[in-house]
C-alpha cells in the first residue's frame, strides 16, 4: 500500500476532526435555532419563521452524525466500544431528545390549537438543547478522561456512572457547547430571516452567546491548565504496531494537555480562532452584517473544537483508573487494510456530500419573511 499505517492512523484522526466540525456546522445551527425557539418567537408566526428558517436543512445534516458514528465505529474500533458502552445512558439521553426533532417538526403544524403547538415548540426547543449540552459535556470527559478499565484480553470495564458525567469541569463544557451553538444558530438566523422582532431578539441572544463562549472558554483552558486532566506517553511508542492500547504505556501528568502548545507553537492558531471567532460574531452582530456574525460563529466553532483536539493528541480517549487502558491515535484504530479501503471510499464520497451541502445551501438561499409563512402551504 502506499501509504504506511503511521499515516493512516494520522489522516483518519483528521478526518474524525473534519467530520465532527462539519456536525458541528451544519447540524449545530439546526440544533441552536431550536435551542432559541421559545426566545426569539413570542408569537406563533414568529416561531414558525425560525423553524422555518432550518426546516429545509436540518435532515440533510444529520449525514455529518451518521458519518461521525461510522467513522468512530470502523476506524477508531476501541474508541466506540467504551465510549458507546460507558457512555450509553447519556447517549441514550441525546438519542432520545434526537427523536422529539422530527416528529415536532411533522405534528406541530398539523393543528391549529395554540396549545398542541406550544408542546411542540419545547418539544423542539428540548431537542435543540439537550444534545447541545450532553455533546460537551460528553467532550469534557473525554477531556477529564473516563473511568475504565481493559483486562489482558482486551474486555473493558466501565466504573462510572450517568451522573458522575457530570462534574464542575464538565459542566463548564456543557454551558460552552451551548453556548456556542447558541451563537451559531442565532447567526444562521442572521443570514436567513427578513429584519424584524425575531431577528431582534436573536441578536440580542447573540450578544450574550458570544461573550458567554469566549469566558467559558477561556474558563475551561484555566481549568485545563489548573487541574488533574492530562496524559503522557511514556516509553518507546510504536506508532506503526498493532493496534492494542495494553502495548503503551501512559502516566497522569496534570495540565499535559499543554504540552503539546509548546511543542508545537503554530497549534495556538485553535485557541486564537475559537476567541477571534466569537469577537467577529459580535462585530457582526453591532454592525448588523449577517454574513460577518455567521462567518464568525463558523471560525469560533471550528477553532473550538480544534483546539480539543489538538491539546488531547495523539490522545482520544484517557482513562482515569487505569492509564495503561488509555487510547491513542496510535493503539486504537482498526488495520492498516480497513483503514486504506475506508479512505479510498472518504476521497470518492466526501467531495460528493460536500458538494450537495453546498448546492442545498445555495439553492434555499434567501431571506424568509413573515408573508412566507402566512402564504406557502408547504411551510410548518
Amino acid at each position: 500500500m502506499p501509504l504506511d499505517y503511521e499515516t493512516l492512523r494520522l489522516i483518519w484522526w483528521v478526518l474524525l476532526g473534519v467530520l465532527l466540525i462539519g456536525f458541528a456546522l451544519t447540524d449545530g445551527y439546526d440544533l441552536g435555532v431550536a435551542a432559541l425557539l421559545p426566545f426569539v418567537g413570542r408569537t406563533d408566526e414568529e416561531r414558525r419563521l425560525a423553524i422555518n428558517a432550518v426546516a429545509p436543512h436540518w435532515e440533510g445534516h444529520q449525514v455529518w452524525l451518521i458519518l461521525g458514528g461510522g467513522a468512530i465505529f470502523a476506524a477508531w474500533p476501541f474508541v466506540y466500544a467504551i465510549s458507546f458502552s460507558g457512555f450509553y445512558l447519556a447517549i441514550f439521553l441525546v438519542l432520545a431528545s434526537l427523536i422529539l426533532r422530527p416528529v415536532a417538526f411533522k405534528y406541530r403544524s398539523k393543528h391549529t390549537d395554540a396549545a398542541w403547538r406550544n408542546r411542540w415548540d419545547w418539544a423542539l426547543f428540548v431537542g435543540g438543547l439537550v444534545p447541545a449540552l450532553v455533546f460537551g459535556v460528553a467532550v469534557g470527559n473525554a477531556i477529564e478522561g473516563a473511568p475504565f478499565r481493559l483486562d489482558s484480553d482486551l474486555r473493558m470495564t466501565y466504573e462510572g456512572s450517568l451522573l458522575g458525567l457530570f462534574t464542575p469541569f464538565t459542566l463548564v463544557a456543557g454551558l460552552l457547547s451551548v453556548a456556542m451553538l447558541a451563537l451559531h444558530g442565532a447567526g444562521f438566523l442572521a443570514v436567513k430571516i427578513e429584519e424584524g422582532p425575531v431577528l431582534a431578539r436573536a441578536r440580542g441572544i447573540a450578544r450574550v452567546a458570544a461573550l458567554a463562549s469566549i469566558v467559558l472558554f477561556i474558563l475551561g483552558g484555566v481549568m485545563v491548565a489548573k487541574g488533574h486532566m492530562g496524559m503522557r506517553l511514556t516509553g518507546v511508542v510504536d506508532t506503526s504496531g498493532p493496534s492494542n492500547p495494553l502495548m503503551s504505556a501512559s502516566v497522569s501528568a496534570p495540565g499535559a494537555w499543554l504540552d503539546n502548545y509548546g511543542a508545537h507553537p503554530w497549534m495556538w492558531i485553535a485557541p486564537v480562532l475559537g476567541i477571534a471567532g466569537s469577537l467577529m460574531a459580535l462585530a457582526g452582530i453591532s454592525g448588523r452584517r449577517g454574513w460577518l456574525n455567521f462567518a464568525g460563529t463558523s471560525i469560533a466553532t471550528t477553532g473550538i473544537i480544534s483546539t480539543v483536539g489538538l491539546s488531547m493528541f495523539p490522545y482520544i480517549l484517557p482513562s482515569t483508573i487505569d492509564p495503561r487502558s488509555s487510547l491513542t491515535v496510535w493503539n486504537a484504530s482498526s488495520s492498516h487494510v480497513t483503514l486504506f479501503i475506508m479512505l479510498v471510499v472518504t476521497i470518492i464520497f466526501l467531495p460528493i456530500v460536500l458538494g450537495y451541502t453546498a448546492w442545498v445551501i445555495k439553492a434555499l438561499s434567501g431571506r424568509l419573511t413573515i408573508k412566507d409563512v402566512r402564504t406557502s402551504p408547504d411551510f410548518y
